[in-house]
């Protein structure tokens, strides 16, 4: 993975303006706006599927063929859309228990969406799941629905984000190569142990560190959870990482 290849996540939709970075934007932020911003560099568009099914337990305010839609007018009025995620199912044991359902069925009604979304826009697959087994019935029954996802561009490996175990993450990571996959949600730790492992990933791990800290100088806001300015910075940071020549020669 490289520099170029790392989106950073923000909940500011005009950021794509004026950051001049990758970046990772959820649906949830651009639906319903009567105006887009156009964006600056290449970006990643979020189905926000974490936060629907937390809040309904299924995916309840968008259809497919909304998303779709949605998609191609982001594709249209914003530009330098790269990839979109599909309408998938996270397997964190919270939110399995938050929807009543098990592992398996948050992975086929996954595959069953994505086979849904195929040629209708820019969607990856993703895998979902909680254990190394999870995932590799995940991979089978994408095969089973015809996609060959050692054929596909980019992969994205979901139910990762939330766990404590970098060094967990890391052997799922590695018993999927050789996928090229998409890392969501991806802190620096797990970057250190199996970045090298991915093609891309995204995180919005900034916010969540500057929140507990003090605002930077010059800053007059409280802290700067929602400012440009230290998510640039903490992104300075991870770019400087990935182009480490220890990190490029495991790579």
């Amino acid at each position: 993975m490289t520099p170029g290849s790392f989106y950073l996540g923000v909940h500011r939709p005009h950021w794509l303006e004026s950051a001049g970075v990758p970046l990772f934007v959820s649906h949830r932020q651009l639906r319903g706006r009567a105006t887009l911003p156009r964006a600056a560099a290449p970006w990643v568009l979020d189905s926000g599927g974490f936060s629907e099914l937390s809040l309904h337990s299924c995916w309840l305010t968008t259809t497919v063929d909304e998303y779709v839609e949605a998609v191609a007018r982001y594709e249209r009025e914003i530009g330098n859309l790269a990839w979109a995620a599909p309408m998938d199912w996270m397997c964190e044991p919270a939110m399995i228990e938050r929807t009543g359902w098990n592992v398996e069925f948050h992975q086929r009604r996954t595959v069953a969406n994505f086979i849904q979304l195929r040629g209708r826009g820019p969607f990856i697959p993703v895998l979902q799941g909680w254990t190394i087994d999870d995932y590799a019935r995940c991979v089978a029954m994408y095969g089973d629905a015809g996609v060959d996802l050692e054929q596909e561009p980019l992969v994205g490996i979901g139910s990762v984000c939330r766990r404590e175990s970098a060094a967990e993450i890391g052997r799922i990571v590695a018993s999927l190569q050789p996928l090229r996959l998409h890392g969501f949600g991806v802190k620096k730790r797990g970057l250190e142990r199996y970045g090298h492992l991915l093609a891309s990933a995204d995180s919005m791990a900034w916010s969540f560190r500057a929140r507990r800290s003090g605002p930077l100088a010059g800053c007059d806001h409280r802290n700067c959870a929602n400012c440009l300015r230290f998510a640039l910075g903490w992104r300075a940071e991870v770019c400087r990482m990935l182009d480490q020549p220890s990190f490029l020669e495991v790579a």
